[in-house]
């Protein structure tokens, strides 16, 4: 079956925060076997990114080379995916249907503050 694989694009006015500390993604946990890339063969790491635009906030699970994760990268840091796919994926597992959209980029830049710099306040909170 084929794998489909979509492009998403982020716009420039859109917020994304890291979510949680980096881990590293296992394709044998109980053995310790890493999951790498498969065309560089770095290994692989996973961290939740809040994506945030307009009054709207996603949580998604990101899979990235360890070769792409900046210095300096921790929870509450704004980044720009670089790269950013989204694979949709199902299975049956236990006579249920399992469905969900992964989630790859090649690297995460670092942004310096929010992305969306007009933050107008509330009409109420003007004087």
């Amino acid at each position: 079956m084929a794998r489909t694989v979509i492009r998403v694009h982020v716009l420039d006015s859109t917020n994304v925060m890291v979510g949680t500390p980096t881990v590293p993604k296992w394709k044998d946990q109980e053995n310790g076997v890493r999951a790498v890339d498969f065309e560089t063969g770095a290994p692989l790491c996973t961290l939740t990114l809040f994506v945030m635009e307009g009054e709207r906030a996603e949580a998604i699970k990101v899979t990235v080379p360890q070769t792409g994760l900046p210095n300096g990268l921790h929870p509450g840091r704004f980044v720009r995916p670089v790269d950013l796919f989204a694979s949709p994926w199902a299975r049956i597992f236990n006579d249920q249907l399992q469905e969900g959209v992964a989630y790859r980029c090649s690297a995460l830049e670092l942004v310096n503050g929010h992305a969306q710099q007009d933050m107008a306040a509330p009409e109420s909170a003007a004087a």
